[in-house]
């Protein structure tokens, strides 16, 4: 008979859903990156002896404000506000790792086995949880057939992963219209310095907006859009995975296996760095 490994012991004292699983954490690394390469680019600016140069607001309006309402003509207004929180996700995220969903999946499990799956219910109250696990449960509480557990629990993870694809979508394509709007002032600022060769005062705040709009565009284009992007497609990778083993739990419980096959079952999709041992 199998039994219990030090880490399944914890979780049954109810340490195994830790606050960090749970919890929105700072993404460190998101917030290093961008902070960091602000302040390398500020840095220059302060050791050139003339950082307010580099501030000028006609090229900011053409570059923020064009990128916005350009991007926005791609996508719905609604799409484009939630792409702005989506933003904010990359530095806070909810970041539970798909070897902390194994161990709390198997305890559940472990749990229904020992208590039957009405005890679930307890079970998720006493501790956080996502809501995908939570309805994940909740359909086997109320006795859901395996396959319309499968079936409702595959539809929500594709609607979450669509979602991710079109906030990401929407990153990329404000990335690939910032340094086309750079060019547009650049193309601003060109023309109204030509249009004003014969006053010299005129030449110089016109090739300001020529310039600092390409700069503006390069910025965030390679130092937002495209960096928050990835990172959004590389935590939708991992919520996918933390949500299929939550949907594979889901359906073994309901067919009320034995939670030493549904390890071996979640084990055979993790990586080797993060196959749990929950048994011994």
């Amino acid at each position: 008979m199998a039994t219990i490994s030090e880490t399944g012991k914890d979780l049954r004292r109810g340490l195994g859903t830790t606050p960090e699983a749970a919890a929105a954490t700072i993404d460190v690394a998101t917030l290093l990156g961008v902070s960091g390469a602000f302040l390398v680019i500020g840095a220059a600016m302060v050791l050139g002896g003339s950082p307010g140069s580099f501030v000028d607001l006609p090229a900011i309006l053409i570059v923020v404000g064009g990128t916005f309402l350009v991007t926005m003509v791609s996508f719905s207004l609604t799409e484009v506000m939630h792409a702005q929180r989506v933003m904010l996700r990359a530095v806070v995220y909810h970041a539970e790792s798909p070897r902390n969903a194994a161990l709390r999946i198997l305890y559940l499990a472990d749990s229904a086995r020992r208590n039957g799956p009405l005890g679930l219910e307890e079970e998720l109250n006493a501790s956080p949880h996502s809501r995908f696990l939570a309805q994940a449960i909740s359909l086997v509480i109320d006795g859901f057939p395996t396959g319309e557990i499968e079936h409702i629990l595959g539809r929500e993870r594709h609607a979450t992963s669509e979602r991710h694809v079109r906030s990401a979508g929407v990153l990329r394509r404000a990335g690939e219209v910032a340094p086309a709007m750079g060019l547009i002032g650049t193309l601003v600022g060109l023309v109204q310095m030509l249009g004003n060769l014969q006053d010299p005062a005129a030449i110089g705040p016109a090739m300001a907006v020529a310039l600092l709009t390409t700069f503006y565009g390069a910025v965030l284009a390679n130092m937002v859009f495209h960096p928050l992007a990835t990172k959004l497609e590389r935590n939708s990778e991992v919520e996918a995975m933390v949500n299929q083993i939550y949907a594979i739990g889901a359906a073994s419980i309901s067919r009320q296996e034995n939670p030493r096959r549904l390890e071996m079952t979640i084990n055979a999709i993790l990586s080797p760095v993060q196959r749990v041992s929950y048994f011994d």
